[in-house]
């Protein structure tokens, strides 16, 4: 499926691979591809739709940065941080 437009009224092009999507939705992409710490695009898949604290339906590729409310309200409450030994990857959580 091709990319349908894109968005570059931010610091980094929204991807969208959708023809239609709610404007309310198209705002909150704007608002994530202004933060400083996105890596180079931000993706809003066919199924994209207003969420709480992020867009249902993106893909918000970070550098050296986690956006907890960008992995959903409705994950369970088992999901965790495993550590991880590779330095290159490594997160500074204070």
């Amino acid at each position: 499926m091709p990319i349908r437009q894109v968005i570059l009224e931010a610091g980094h092009p929204v991807k969208v691979w959708t023809d239609e999507f709610e404007a309310s939705a198209r705002q909150q992409l704007v608002n994530i591809a202004s933060l400083p710490f996105i890596h180079h695009h931000v993706a809003a898949m066919p199924d994209v739709h207003t969420g709480i604290g992020a867009t249902v339906g993106s893909v918000i590729a970070t550098h050296k940065a986690i956006i907890p409310a960008a992995v959903g309200v409705d994950t369970p409450r088992h999901a965790r941080l495993l550590p991880w030994r590779d330095e290159r990857w490594s997160v500074s959580l204070h």
